[in-house]
């Protein structure tokens, strides 16, 4: 049995970041960027251009023309769709030409979450539609549905494990919470499939939702 001194170096042990060593903030604010963005652009200006129909009397001339209630919002939402990807993707070049950012995973799996997370985004916009008459009354309510969530309740500035109870409860409704965990992992961590997949089924299932709801609205407003 030792009881004097030990000779020998002594081991100090070292926390160690392994995706982020360098601890920069840039890294974990970029992927809050995209789903800020990608969000905003999608449910204002989605809803916005539907209710601007209403406003300004040209959704009934729509509605005696050869179209169905699908083709025209299809019509609507396609463009928001494409700028809002484009948007997302140029957030991505321009994070990784001045900052470094690191694209370690594949862009494939990112092109198919930024699209689930964008059928989401459009689909709230859709619901909102259905819901105002007017367009400041679509702007109030998709800012409050949209920005509000994604900025306070994701895990964008606040981490969720800070936040109280009720709170966490209330992020398990918030599609940007989902959508930050798979593009952190995919980004950063090169993660795929594997890992990210109940992120993927959380997204699925509020698209879902949200579209389902936002067509039993816009169909019966379009009989």
């Amino acid at each position: 049995m030792v009881t004097g001194p030990i000779d020998g170096p002594v081991l100090t042990p070292l926390p160690r970041v392994w995706y982020n060593p360098e601890l920069r903030s840039t890294l974990f604010l970029v992927p809050g960027l995209i789903a800020y963005i990608v969000m905003i652009t999608s449910v204002v200006s989605t809803s916005l251009s539907i209710v601007r129909e209403k406003e300004r009397g040209t959704m009934e001339q729509v509605r005696m023309a050869p179209l169905d209630a699908a083709s025209f919002v299809l019509g609507k939402t396609i463009p928001y769709y494409l700028i809002s990807l484009v948007s997302a993707f140029a957030i991505l070049l321009v994070a990784m030409v001045l900052f470094g950012l690191p694209m370690r995973g594949s862009w494939l799996v990112l092109f198919g979450t930024i699209s689930l997370y964008l059928v989401g985004a459009l689909g709230l916009g859709l619901l909102v539609s259905s819901i105002a008459e007017t367009q400041q009354v679509a702007f109030q309510v998709a800012v409050l549905a949209s920005f509000l969530p994604t900025l306070m309740l994701s895990g964008f500035i606040f981490p969720i494990a800070s936040m109280p109870a009720f709170l966490q409860v209330i992020t398990y409704a918030v599609p940007a919470k989902y959508f930050l965990i798979a593009l952190r992992g995919i980004v950063l961590k090169g993660v795929g499939l594997p890992v990210i997949w109940p992120q993927l089924v959380s997204l699925t299932i509020y698209s879902g939702v949200v579209l389902l709801l936002a067509s039993l609205r816009l169909r019966r407003q379009w009989s």
